[in-house]
């Protein structure tokens, strides 16, 4: 074994020895997290409208602090803007994190001193865990690439404004950046075509060893290697061990990166969100992302059943339970408090907490009461990939209301790397999973309701069309797997 691998070893069996501690006793360290981020911020402005002095514990807690949505954490973020101090959090933020949001626009997400840490030390530990787990040091000795967005910041009220990716790339740390690609020049690029071919271009001959960013992204990176090479990607880096991904569920483009890479890789599952990195996949062997509980977030989480009612109930993980849908509440080191980020959890373990991402509040088909979730979909079309050989690239579904004839139904959208045979069996085989699944669906079917579903094939390439048409080709940008209505359907069926 080589010195920096022995090194490499002996850092990741400290960190996950350490990181252990708060595992092991995740509700103490989610408590002094809640009290801590309280003491911090009772002078702030909304720590003082919010009375935050008398908060002494989790009952007082959400009594004064209520769930929010951006749009009403906004003015908030609007008096930051026009440069008042101190409004969420102390001080200034160090960044505002630009994102696109459905109804609110432009969103500024906060990110302070204090947080822009645990969005390193988060993703480091990943890995650190991977090697601790699997003696794989070799991945040490290769190149690394992060398919991320561009680093060059504007200002926004003196603040200075990202990506979160572009924010990240100005904190990697320096035992990194030797072995980092793409270069800054590259990353700065942002037509993401050019960014691509570029990209390419300085990796094709290197000795890559991880690959990280979202998988459509990451396929397109793949296609472009192999058309310029000839070569699988397997063969192509020979030293590429282990894929990085989040932002997206990977199992329904499992089998087209196995094909393209030529074997099995291993892969690391991330959760980072602009506004905090919420969890990191810590186990090869275990299912699920270890929940990040010592990284200052406090949690809360609100039963998705339970979410629209009127008297919906707050918990912290002391009272979460596995296998229930959870939406996902995140008071934060960057001054965000009750915040929804939008996203439905499920816990498939308590001991240590571990979650995976069950899909998006708004992204959900349900224009007959059905109530189909992203989870369910993506089940559907893995257990359907297994009866049928198929290879998907992308999908969206949405429901047809009005059809010209006959009975409506759920319209799939999907783009084949490999199609089937038979599409109308293929659909059938979906239809009768997701029947499996999601049991209101599966009654509107059998009450003449609503007909099986219908399969709509997008042409190759037509999703990165229909991506580029809007301006958010590549990047952090994602396709929503589901929509209640036809915003996003009607401009597929133009591809």
């Amino acid at each position: 074994m080589a010195i920096k691998g022995y090194l490499s070893l002996f850092f990741a069996k400290y960190v996950v020895w350490r990181n252990s501690r708060w595992k092991k006793d995740a509700i103490k360290s989610q408590e002094k997290i809640m009290l801590r981020l309280v003491d911090q911020s009772k002078n702030t402005v909304f720590g003082k409208d919010h009375f935050f002095s008398e908060i002494t514990n989790y009952s007082s807690f959400k009594k004064n602090i209520p769930i929010r949505n951006y749009e009403k954490i906004k003015p908030y973020i609007n008096q930051i803007i026009e440069g008042k101090e101190s409004v969420l959090w102390p001080g200034n933020p160090l960044y505002f994190c630009k994102t696109s949001g459905t109804t609110s626009g432009e969103k500024y997400i906060p990110i302070s001193v204090d947080s822009m840490p645990q969005h390193i030390i988060s993703a480091r530990d990943a890995i650190l865990s991977y090697i601790a787990e699997t003696k794989k040091t070799s991945i040490v000795n290769g190149k690394m690439i992060f398919l991320q967005g561009s680093p060059v910041l504007s200002k926004t009220g003196g603040i200075l404004t990202g990506r979160l990716s572009g924010i990240v790339a100005h904190h990697i740390p320096f035992y990194l950046k030797k072995n980092r690609l793409p270069s800054f020049e590259t990353n700065c690029l942002v037509d993401w075509e050019e960014k691509l071919n570029s990209i390419v271009g300085e990796t094709i001959s290197e000795k890559m060893s991880i690959i990280s960013g979202i998988p459509p992204w990451v396929k397109m990176y793949f296609e472009k290697l192999h058309e310029k090479s000839g070569k699988l990607i397997g063969d192509l880096f020979k030293d590429f061990d282990l894929f990085i991904y989040g932002g997206v569920n990977y199992k329904p483009y499992a089998k087209t990166f196995e094909n393209m890479i030529g074997r099995k890789i291993d892969q690391i599952e991330l959760y980072p969100a602009s506004e905090g990195f919420i969890a990191y996949q810590d186990s090869q062997q275990e299912k699920g992302m270890l929940l990040c509980v010592n990284h200052g977030i406090f949690y809360e989480f609100i039963s998705l059943d339970d979410f629209f009612k009127k008297n919906r109930k707050r918990i912290s993980i002391a009272d979460v339970e596995i296998g229930v849908n959870y939406v996902i509440i995140l008071n934060t080191n960057a001054g965000l408090w009750g915040y929804n980020i939008g996203d439905t959890v499920k816990f498939v373990s308590t001991n240590p907490y571990r979650i995976v991402v069950s899909g998006r509040i708004n992204h959900f088909t349900s224009a007959f009461g059905e109530h189909v979730i992203a989870e369910e979909v993506e089940k559907s079309l893995v257990e359907a990939q297994k009866e049928i050989p198929v290879q998907i690239n992308e999908f969206h579904v949405a429901p047809q209301v009005n059809p010209k004839s006959g009975l409506p139904y759920h319209e799939w959208f999907i783009e084949f790397e490999l199609p089937p045979k038979n599409i109308n069996a293929f659909g059938n085989v979906v239809d009768s999973a997701l029947q499996k699944h999601n049991v209101y669906y599966k009654d509107l079917v059998g009450g003449n309701i609503l007909k099986p579903l219908e399969i709509t094939v997008v042409g190759k390439n037509g999703f990165k069309k229909y991506m580029k048409s809007i301006g958010k080709l590549g990047g952090q940008n994602k396709v929503p797997r589901l929509a209640n209505d036809r915003g996003i359907a009607d401009k597929l069926i133009m591809f």
